[in-house]
């Protein structure tokens, strides 16, 4: 595989490093082509990665070939065409932010070269209308962009999957793997995402945005989706619904979870619909202050994606937060606490009814200690890094576009034991 990494932020560098730190890998991943727009942020990442190898292995001279740092405007198409065809590469790692992802996703196709991404781009209405159908809501609603080209393709014989992170991803694997082996009939599958992570000593007042900014604006303040079969379909509500009060295990405790939009509803309702499902939700745990934080942006219009003049300079909004906030690779050595994100499952099975819950686990000061990165970053790295190992040694393939619940769960939860990306079940 020769790989184009298309966003050098600090999930893209976590996915590089936890390939990195694969056995073999360089067997089966032969190149990587590391692109961001900010040529120094790539090349700072590609230091890092070398420096990494070299203390690995002091004999090797050959770690400069193996990544190239480029600069790159993934709003443009023809210039990552171009990067692909010239540098021959065969597989389009999406790490970006979600305003480019349909770009990444055609440069890829039209280049000839397989994609994956963590994450699709949806458009909601100016004023959505709420309740029943997401096409009232949403101008494009999430996934539909990539499975309405499916079988454009499956024609020219390429594969993309999307939603290879921790949730979607990691998350999407454990609801396929409940579906086949731990239920008979499986009806409700819902998305937990939380912890108890935390910053000692840290004002009331602090923000932190543990994952890409632009995408927390993005997915948080987003109208919600949620999947209810005898309700009707998809139904959409206003951000911060569906407050629920779910106790985490391992300690972490009770977690005050909302609704938010996000690519899990769609994909299960496609894929375990022939299971049963008839229920689907996301549901994440927010800092009380980042939550008044985002109402405050929102109300003043700072989320906006449309550009406004400043001086005879257009800008967006959203961008300007994104710029100015505390970015997630610069926060971490100070938190303690966990990630934990898992799938509530609940089914019939032997003719009773079962409920589980699945789950990774992620304890930030040794993901510190381990990979030198904060546990949301990591976490979500080591979920793309197994799906990219699973693409490029042949295990996960197909012709068109899918999601991780479309394969057999059985490899990627072997990598996971492999790897120590640990994950446990409990019955509740």
């Amino acid at each position: 595989m020769r790989m184009m990494l298309v966003g050098a932020g600090a999930v893209g560098e976590s996915i590089l490093r936890i390939l990195q730190s694969r056995e073999n890998y360089n067997e089966w991943l032969n190149f990587v082509l590391v692109a961001d727009y900010d040529l120094d942020r790539a090349k700072e990442v590609v230091n890092n990665l070398e420096n990494i190898s070299k203390e690995k292995d002091k004999s090797n001279k050959d770690n400069e070939r193996y990544y190239t740092p480029i600069k790159v405007d993934a709003r443009n198409k023809d210039e990552m065409i171009k990067l692909i065809k010239d540098y021959k590469i065969d597989f389009v790692m999406d790490g970006a932010a979600p305003f480019v992802s349909n770009q990444i996703f055609d440069a890829a196709y039209e280049g000839g070269a397989n994609y994956g991404s963590m994450g699709t781009w949806s458009v909601p209405m100016d004023n959505p209308k709420f309740g029943i159908g997401i096409e009232n809501s949403y101008i494009e609603p999430m996934t539909k962009y990539n499975f309405d080209r499916h079988e454009d393709w499956a024609e020219k014989n390429q594969m993309a999957c999307i939603c290879m992170g921790i949730d979607p991803g990691v998350v999407n694997v454990f609801a396929k793997y409940a579906a086949e082996y731990e239920f008979d009939e499986l009806y409700e599958v819902h998305v937990k995402d939380g912890g108890n992570l935390e910053i000692p000593g840290a004002k009331e007042s602090d923000i932190t945005f543990g994952f890409n900014v632009w995408t927390v604006l993005d997915e948080v303040m987003n109208p919600n989706v949620e999947y209810d079969k005898d309700k009707g379909g998809f139904i959409v509500e206003d951000a911060f619904s569906g407050e629920e009060v779910f106790t985490m295990p391992e300690g972490v405790g009770e977690n005050t979870l909302i609704k938010v939009e996000h690519e899990e509803v769609v994909t299960m309702q496609r894929y375990l619909s022939k299971y049963g499902l008839k229920k689907a939700t996301f549901k994440i745990a927010l800092d009380p202050s980042l939550i008044n934080a985002l109402k405050v942006i929102d109300s003043l219009g700072l989320r906006s994606i449309h550009p406004v003049d400043v001086g005879g300079v257009k800008v967006v909004p959203r961008d300007v937060v994104a710029a100015c906030a505390p970015q997630p690779k610069d926060i971490g050595d100070e938190m303690i606490g966990m990630m934990l994100v898992g799938v509530h499952c609940v089914g019939i099975k032997d003719g009773k009814k079962k409920e589980i819950f699945m789950y990774q686990p992620f304890e930030n000061q040794q993901s510190i200690k381990d990979w030198g990165m904060q546990a949301v970053v990591a976490q979500t790295g080591f979920g793309a890094a197994l799906s990219i190992e699973l693409i490029g040694r042949g295990i996960w393939r197909d012709k068109g576009v899918f999601s991780p619940e479309y394969f057999d769960p059985i490899p990627y939860l072997n990598l996971m034991k492999e790897t120590g990306f640990r994950y446990e079940i409990v019955e509740i």
